[in-house]
């Protein structure tokens, strides 16, 4: 039996539970276990299962006893959190964690046990005022710059690379076979590369001896010295001066359709003309624009809720967002996870060090997620049932466990009255346009930076 248990809540959603159990209980399990041992061990001068309990005790005893009270504590503990108010059970990723386990032992005989566990919670908070804000977000206007670039993109992502016979010019593609030469015109051993392919001007290259190459040809050679000032961005050759040489086995140019009727018709079979493809072009980017404006609503309110209340987000959830953020960074990469921490090693880095900074966004984000949890069950939307039986069946037609379908069932429900959260908030606040934001900036999210 149970004498007392009480809960003290800690920092950052975690708690302190403290449970006696009694004596009487201790001493059952104790018992319990003594008789298990006793009709399976063989001791010395005793046939198996045949020792007394006293032989048993005496020489066995104090160990039983720790393995029987540790038992018990346990199961008296699933007990406990079973019967505790729903925002004082612990998450389902947050394992008690027994406090002071030395200072329980020895266990004594006919003694209560009193021990203290910690574990994170579901933070508790007083949801904001959500509704009746007025919220400021960027103006952005998409420009004809914009719309041009994107056109132009179009163009050269439809260029053919041809071969080119004249001298190689800024923009041309170039491969070259190259290496350093010392003061006597050895090579110098590590800097040989070759069939190294690229851009003219892009300065994609080792030496950034674009300008060098202007005026060559395919099969030409030519060796030459370079110095770099002392504030040159070339690794470990500032203030330096050396001799290259470079031969050059193709050149080529990139082919550019011209913007014309037949170009339009090339990128989409219904275009007619340039104007059509423009005017597409136009749509596409005013419908991202308008997209990235409507999530830049809810960014901007999200942070005008999080300034009306505070939320201690526990480190057990905030270490599986960011080992979430981890996983999906590795499937990125295309590499396996033991490729990425091998590669870390050999830099004198850790997982810890790429993933540390992410814990301050993961944790707002986590701030954000249970706000709208919040409101999404302070409002109970209502579903369309015929809606909502249309998406079930859809989504769970290949599943024949009647009772995965109802747990399915939920889980779809649950995502469908989150889905109502965004339209919720758009309808009763009021969104204001605020200073004007240059479409490139606003595009690429480097705003505000």
């Amino acid at each position: 039996m149970i004498a007392d248990k009480s809960i003290k809540e800690l920092e950052n959603s975690s708690v302190a539970l403290t449970v006696t159990v009694t004596a009487d209980t201790i001493e059952e399990g104790y018992q319990t276990s003594l008789k298990k041992y006793a009709s399976t061990i063989q001791l010395k001068g005793f046939r198996k299962g045949k020792a007394p309990l006293s032989v048993l005790e005496g020489k066995f005893g104090k160990a039983i006893r720790e393995e029987s009270t540790f038992n018990t504590i346990e199961e008296e503990l699933k007990k406990v959190l079973e019967d505790l108010d729903a925002k004082y059970k612990p998450l389902t990723y947050s394992t008690p964690e027994l406090q002071d386990e030395e200072s329980l032992l020895p266990f004594k005989p006919n003694t209560d046990v009193t021990f203290t566990v910690h574990y994170d919670i579901m933070p508790i908070f007083e949801l904001p005022a959500y509704k009746g804000l007025e919220v400021t977000y960027p103006k952005v206007t998409l420009t004809e710059d914009a719309v041009n670039a994107e056109i132009e993109k179009l163009r050269d992502q439809n260029a053919m690379v041809i071969d080119k016979n004249d001298a190689a010019a800024m923009g041309d593609i170039v491969t070259v076979d190259y290496v350093e030469l010392d003061d006597q015109n050895n090579e110098v051993p590590g800097t040989e590369r070759k069939e190294f392919t690229f851009t003219l001007g892009s300065s994609y290259n080792q030496y950034q001896m674009d300008s060098d190459l202007v005026g060559m040809k395919a099969g030409e050679e030519k060796t030459f010295s370079k110095t770099y000032a002392e504030d040159s961005t070339v690794e470990g050759y500032a203030g330096k001066t050396i001799t290259l040489k470079v031969s050059v086995s193709s050149v080529k140019f990139r082919d550019v359709p011209a913007l014309d009727d037949e170009f339009a018709q090339d990128v989409k079979e219904e275009y007619k003309s340039v104007e059509d493809l423009v005017n597409a072009t136009k749509e596409k980017l005013q419908k991202a624009l308008d997209a990235k404006l409507e999530q830049e609503k809810l960014n901007a309110l999200s942070e005008e809720l999080l300034k009306g209340t505070t939320i201690a987000v526990p480190a057990s959830m905030v270490d599986l967002e960011v080992e979430q953020s981890w996983k999906r960074y590795v499937k990125q990469t295309g590499l396996t996870e033991e490729q990425i921490l091998q590669f870390l090693e050999f830099q004198k880095q850790t997982k810890e060090d790429v993933t540390a900074p992410w814990r301050e966004a993961a944790e707002k984000s986590l701030r954000v997620q249970l706000i709208m949890e919040k409101i999404k069950e302070t409002e109970k939307f209502p579903l369309d049932e015929e809606e909502l039986n249309k998406v079930v069946e859809e989504q769970l037609k290949d599943v024949t466990d009647e009772s995965q379908k109802d747990y399915y069932r939920t889980m779809i429900e649950d995502d469908m009255r989150f889905q109502k959260i965004a339209p919720f908030l758009q309808e009763n606040n009021t969104f204001v346009e605020g200073d004007e934001v240059a479409y490139a900036d606003f595009m690429s999210q480097t705003y505000g930076a």
